[in-house]
């Protein structure tokens, strides 16, 4: 009963739908956003990538 009645303090379904709208307007911002940075994570990931392997070139001629 108790953990019941705890569960119900955190848990709330509005009659009225259009309490949803923020929420999902929020969701959908910071999915959009969490989507932007990844990808741009990946795109300095490559530069950062090229900029390796051209080193690693660079290193292995000096060598040879």
């Amino acid at each position: 009963m108790l953990q019941t009645f705890v569960i119900n303090l955190f848990l709330f379904f509005p009659k009225d739908k259009t309490a949803y709208i923020p929420a999902f307007i929020s969701l959908s911002i910071f999915t959009l956003l969490a989507i932007l940075v990844f990808l741009w994570i990946i795109k300095v990931n490559k530069k950062q990538e090229e900029k390796a392997v051209a080193l690693e070139r660079k290193i292995k001629n000096k060598h040879y």
